[in-house]
């Protein structure tokens, strides 16, 4: 009886570490749901300052907040390019009530493909510094917007981190920096992952253990 009851408790226990362990694995693609903004500003060098409000034109809002809500709480996935290497920059602010709340540097002609920046000082508190791929779309967006950037008829939807671009040569692609940044993404979700495990099992010897005690 001792046994059966045991085998059960193990099984049960076995799915609850899967499901914890599945769980975590997959937390750090979740959504991001912040404060809800009202609009975005976008300045940069040969052009007036744009303010786009939700409420005046709600899809190109919704475009532009396509392209940079995922980089509040993402992981830098690249290394800070060559600046000769960024093209124009573009900082982008995303207002909630009027007020600065996030603030990010946008590369759409950045050579490989456009890039992003999330700089350490923010307004809604301090963040890590980093660089990321930007979603291919990143410059149609900015031109719907106003921003003043030639047409890209071939352009293709980049997902989340959409990544490495077009046409690219062989010099303008660094493998080992590549690999690197896989890797290390790796190494942190196994890492967490067994972090978690071995906190539960412990949970679950303890608890094995009491139970074996009383029967």
């Amino acid at each position: 009886m001792v046994r059966g009851v045991m085998t059960r408790f193990m099984a049960a226990a076995g799915a609850l570490v899967t499901a914890v362990v599945v769980t975590v694995g997959l937390a750090p693609v979740a959504a991001h749901a912040g404060p809800k903004a009202n609009a975005i500003t976008i300045s940069g060098k040969g052009m007036a300052d744009l303010k786009i409000v939700a409420a005046d034109r709600p899809e190109i809002f919704q475009l532009l907040v396509s392209e940079v809500s995922w980089l509040a709480n993402a992981t830098p996935q690249t290394a800070a390019p060559k600046s000769r290497k960024l093209g124009a920059r573009y900082t982008l602010t995303i207002l909630v009530n009027d007020k600065p709340h996030q603030v990010y540097e946008l590369y759409p002609l950045a050579s490989g493909g456009p890039r992003a920046h999330r700089p350490a000082k923010q307004p809604s508190g301090k963040k890590t510094d980093g660089w990321f791929y930007g979603r291919l779309t990143m410059s149609e967006s900015m031109r719907f917007s106003g921003v003043p950037l030639k047409a890209k008829a071939d352009v293709v939807n980049g997902g989340i981190g959409g990544g490495i671009g077009q046409n690219l040569s062989a010099e303008e692609i660094d493998p080992v920096e590549s690999l690197h940044a896989y890797f290390d993404e790796v190494r942190r979700l196994f890492l967490l992952n067994g972090a978690v495990l071995v906190v539960v099992l412990f949970g679950l010897a303890g608890v094995a253990f009491l139970i074996r005690r009383r029967v």
